[in-house]
């Protein structure tokens, strides 16, 4: 009689590069592979909270902006029974120094908050730079706005009629250069992704094997 044939074992791979498969999603055991929905629900309200808090400094940057900002010498004078106002200082450039000033403040505005964010969150994202520069334009905005508000007022007829002829007084705040509206939020942005980039934490390399994963098998002599 012939004896019953023993069945071979599976066959295996014994490659030192096996890597396992991961769960499907909402399996048990997915752990890092589960979807990440609450996750970026999470980041879109911090982000609403970081754009909310940066535009509220835009009320400080449009004092700082009043009370830092050289002032225009008007002087009014009556021709023909009519008041005309003209520049003091024709060859002056108080202009150009209101325009640089809000400028500055805004790029060291967009430099602090950049900074202070980076320390209270220590990671970046899409949705953080993104309300960092939204954060940084509206504050922006509301500081150009408070400090005309808070400037003289625009009618130059009126305040010239008021001091009296010949009598030198300051023209109103306004920014001649729009631009300076970006410094908040083009700094603030580059120095976040800046740090982040530097001092940012770094994700792990891909191991080889798995947490359970066995060792390989080494070959016997």
């Amino acid at each position: 009689m012939t004896a019953p044939l023993t069945p071979p074992p599976p066959p295996h791979d014994d490659s030192p590069h096996q890597v396992r498969q991961a769960p499907p999603s909402g399996a048990p055991g997915a752990g890092p592979y589960e979807q990440d929905g609450p996750g970026m629900k999470t980041e879109v309200r911090e982000a609403a909270v970081i754009t909310v808090a940066v535009a509220l400094g835009g009320v400080l940057l449009g004092l700082l902006w009043w009370w830092l900002a050289p002032h225009v010498p008007l002087v009014g004078d009556v021709i023909d029974k009519n008041w005309v106002v003209y520049l003091k200082d024709t060859e002056g450039e108080q202009a150009i120094g209101v325009d640089g000033t809000f400028a500055l403040l805004g790029l060291a505005f967009g430099l602090v908050s950049a900074v202070v964010l980076f320390l209270l969150r220590r990671r970046g994202g899409v949705p953080v730079v993104v309300a960092l520069g939204v954060g940084g334009l509206l504050g922006s905005l509301l500081a150009w706005r408070l400090g005309v508000w808070l400037g003289p007022g625009s009618d130059v007829l009126a305040h010239a009629r008021a001091v009296g002829k010949g009598v030198t007084f300051s023209a109103p705040l306004k920014l001649g250069a729009k631009g300076a509206l970006l410094a908040w939020p083009l700094g603030g942005a580059l120095v976040h992704l800046g740090l982040t980039a530097l001092f940012g934490p770094r994700d792990p390399e891909p191991a080889l094997f798995g947490p359970q994963d066995p060792e390989p098998p080494y070959p016997h002599p």
